[in-house]
């Protein structure tokens, strides 16, 4: 996950609707089913798709009352977490 990429689909979410991001991840989702594609291509993917659920989830603190600078730190501390562990 990259936090700048994160920040920017967050950005996205609140200038747009964070629908536009749902199907997305829906669509590339979708895309990891075709049988042809490379393992790095699926690696790219996954990346996009977990990049997005960071920023919905982001976008979703910052609705509960939390700073988008905390809330980023916040979700990035909780992923760094789960990889250490």
């Amino acid at each position: 996950m990259k936090l700048p990429v994160i920040k920017h689909l967050t950005n996205f979410i609140e200038a747009n609707d964070e629908d536009y991001i749902v199907e997305t991840i829906e669509t590339l989702e979708a895309l990891t089913e075709v049988p042809s594609l490379k393992d790095e291509e699926l690696d790219v993917i996954g990346e996009l798709i977990s990049n997005m659920y960071g920023a919905i989830e982001v976008n979703k603190m910052t609705k509960d009352g939390t700073t988008k600078k905390e809330a980023l730190n916040t979700f990035m501390q909780r992923v760094m977490g789960s990889i250490d562990s």
